[in-house]
């Protein structure tokens, strides 16, 4: 199946930003492919910027790519087909470099369907962006959605703790990453350590590119989610086993969900709500021919199963630890 061709979300959130005086929280350095003119119409004819209540012409699904830009193809391509066929909509694919990007544009209305992070999440939600939980995914039907973020040293560092990362170089994500940022912060600040004058922070962009860049001595330390450091990167083969050394897990951190816009016409977001409640897994997948079989269905974040309806209580740790970091983030 042919979507039309990905154009950098960061461009168009930047373009209807600027037109709605908003402040152009993250901007992306990716460039506008179109050259700015028509940003805000999809491809192939469909208006990306709908108004509230209209069915738009394209769906325009976002994310940032967890590895590199093939992966939100390959992480959410399964989804993105279920929604094309199930609601008759094309469907169009954007990638972002930022969190903050997706958001302004979920902000703007030139995103419909997105998936987050729950730190974005509740960035999205509690700062009016007007989105809407769909679900969050899981290994098995009756789990709940969560993961850890992993503080990294690389073999045979002295470092054995986050107290060891005072006066390092560290590797973060963005300042809109849950696991990336938010709850690696809240870790340093439980050690006395200011994230951001007690190490030298770099921001990677992204949890392959700051663990890579703590195996490959860029930084001293960081941190990344958990499969991204003991699956994923190994997997790849971008990683040898044994590479990276965890000195520090989190607490449990909800699971990333994806969102909708609540400019959607009521009727397309109850088709929404129902598929991603009931539908979008990999059983239901198999059974109606989106996959050849299990081990051919793909979901996000490697996880075997699919989607499971959340909750918006189930972000309020996400929160709490937003009032305990003070997190500039957090308050943007």
């Amino acid at each position: 199946m042919t979507r039309p061709a990905r154009r950098p979300v960061a461009a168009l959130a930047a373009a209807a930003a600027s037109a709605l005086l908003l402040a152009a929280c993250g901007s992306s350095a990716a460039e506008d492919a179109d050259g700015g003119a028509g940003a805000g119409a999809a491809a192939g004819g469909g208006d990306a910027s709908s108004e509230a209540g209209e069915t738009p012409e394209t769906l325009v699904f976002a994310s940032i790519p967890s590895e590199n830009a093939s992966s939100i193809t390959e992480d959410y391509g399964h989804v993105m087909d279920v929604i094309e066929q199930e609601t008759g909509i094309p469907v169009e694919q954007q990638e972002a470099t930022d969190y903050a990007a997706v958001i302004e544009a979920l902000r703007a209305g030139q995103v419909h369907v997105a998936a987050l992070g729950p730190f974005s999440y509740v960035t999205a939600k509690d700062g009016d962006a007007g989105v809407e939980l769909l679900g969050a995914v899981v290994d098995s039907a009756d789990e709940d959605p969560g993961y850890r973020s992993y503080g990294i040293v690389p073999a045979g560092s002295d470092i054995t703790d986050l107290a060891g990362f005072e006066g390092q170089r560290v590797c973060f994500v963005d300042p809109t990453s849950t696991s990336g940022y938010l709850y690696p912060s809240a870790g340093l600040m439980e050690n006395d350590i200011d994230p951001e004058n007690d190490v030298e922070p770099v921001l990677a962009g992204g949890h392959d590119a700051s663990a890579l860049s703590v195996a490959d001595g860029t930084c001293d330390a960081g941190f990344a989610y958990d499969t991204m450091v003991t699956q994923e990167l190994v997997e790849s083969g971008q990683l040898q086993e044994g590479d990276l050394e965890v000195v520090w897990e989190s607490e449990v951190i909800p699971g990333s969900p994806t969102v909708m816009s609540d400019r959607l016409p009521q009727e397309l977001r109850d088709q929404l709500s129902t598929l991603f409640a009931e539908d979008m897994n990999v059983p239901w997948m198999v059974e109606n021919g989106y996959c050849e079989s299990e081990d051919d269905c793909v979901m996000p974040e490697s996880h075997t199963y699919g989607y499971v309806p959340v909750e918006d209580s189930l972000y309020d740790g996400i929160r709490e630890v937003c009032d305990i970091t003070r997190s500039p983030s957090c308050v943007e």
